[in-house]
């Protein structure tokens, strides 16, 4: 099949998805933000937005399923992303206002906390809590070694491999 007519085929798969099913997502998706109709709204969009940059459709029969994992995941990714804006938010409150910075430098601050999120959410866990316990609560290797039930020298490795995880994400468009 040509890729123009295999296009046109996705592209009518798409239609297809988005006529049988958008209505029941956006009221699956109220459902679980609070009956909240404008981050449903937009979560369905982004649901297709997904589908359809991942390039795989779900086998006749299976849509709802399809879509419920990808928009269930969108949900999480904006909760997450609601936490981390609260916490950034918190301790800019705590700051002096002159210190305080600029909408653009707050928007840009937090487009890089959940890059960071999201690479180390998917880094191994030991890997992540590893990160996690160093950096943000402040406990040596040898304590965080001891937590997690690893070698210093785990520690050492798991700390280069999550630092370069997050030095990708900070070079990441």
């Amino acid at each position: 099949m040509a890729a123009t007519t295999l296009n046109a085929v996705r592209s009518a798969d798409v239609g297809a998805l988005y006529n049988d099913h958008a209505h029941w997502l956006f009221g699956w998706l109220r459902g679980r933000l609070g009956g909240n109709n404008a981050d449903a709204a937009d979560l369905v969009q982004d649901t297709y937005v997904r589908l359809i940059d991942s390039g795989r459709y779900p086998p006749p029969g299976e849509g709802r399923a399809f879509l419920a994992r990808i928009a269930g995941g969108l949900v999480i990714d904006l909760h997450r992303r609601r936490r981390l804006e609260s916490a950034y938010l918190e301790a800019l409150a705590a700051r002096p206002a002159p210190a305080a910075p600029s909408e653009e430098e707050r928007a840009l601050v937090l487009d890089l906390l959940v890059r960071i999120d999201q690479v180390l959410d998917r880094l191994p866990g030991r890997v992540s809590q590893a990160f996690l316990l160093s950096r943000f609560e402040g406990l040596t290797y040898a304590a965080v070694a001891e937590l997690l039930g690893v070698s210093q020298a785990a520690v050492r490795k798991y700390m280069l491999k999550a630092t370069q995880a997050c030095l990708l994400a900070l070079d990441a468009p």
